[in-house]
């Protein structure tokens, strides 16, 4: 296997403090991890970390064939381009459909748009998400909203996948559901890192924490 992440004694302190120290680690390429600890201990600075959304204090991160030492900031839109993210408070564009929201990272990479339609029907799809493409996200329940994040992770088919408490704001069916979807990526090849303050759900899970 190729080493699909690898952090070297890596720092980063936000302003008012926190963040992570001198972390070590590698992630393999096909890997499914869970990142798990309580609230405030650094798991989403990590997982911003990876999607280069931060760049370190000290210490150096590879992702991919992209390095923190040597990215230029124009060079991070294409690092992203294997990274999908599901965000813990959705991130959805009030002001856009679910269509639009989900068409969002083809448009970025410059999609036409023939391909943009079929690849978000596509993903709207995989995640069982039926009928509602013209909806606002006001309009949409929590279980709701984190199937249209998910298909907006996956439509422009990333080889990594990093998941922030996607299970956070579910019921335990709704959640189960999303998990069972993330095993499904898994299958495909995909690598996951998905955070949780959740310890039973790495434990049911039975994937490397």
């Amino acid at each position: 296997f190729n080493i699909m992440i690898d952090f070297q004694n890596v720092s980063y302190t936000h302003l008012k403090g926190r963040g992570v120290t001198n972390l070590s680690f590698s992630i393999d390429e096909g890997e499914f991890v869970f990142l798990i600890g309580p609230t405030g201990s650094g798991k989403t600075t990590l997982m911003r970390l990876i999607y280069f959304d931060l760049l370190c204090d000290s210490g150096k991160i590879n992702v991919g064939n992209f390095n923190s030492d040597r990215i230029k900031k124009s060079k991070i839109p294409l690092a992203r381009r294997d990274i999908g993210m599901v965000f813990q408070d959705y991130h959805l564009l009030n002001d856009r459909n679910v269509f639009h929201n989900v068409a969002l990272p083809l448009h970025v990479i410059g999609c036409d748009a023939s391909e943009i339609s079929y690849r978000v029907e596509d993903a709207l799809e995989l995640v069982g998400f039926e009928g509602k493409r013209s909806h606002y996200p006001h309009e949409l329940s929590g279980g709701e909203k984190q199937r249209v994040t998910l298909a907006r992770a996956i439509v422009k088919e990333p080889k990594l996948i990093l998941a922030d408490e996607p299970t956070g704001n579910l019921d335990s069916k709704s959640g189960e559901e999303i998990l069972k979807f993330f095993d499904e990526l898994h299958k495909a090849g995909n690598t996951l890192i998905i955070v949780t303050h959740e310890e039973s759900i790495a434990k049911r899970a039975q994937r490397r924490v």
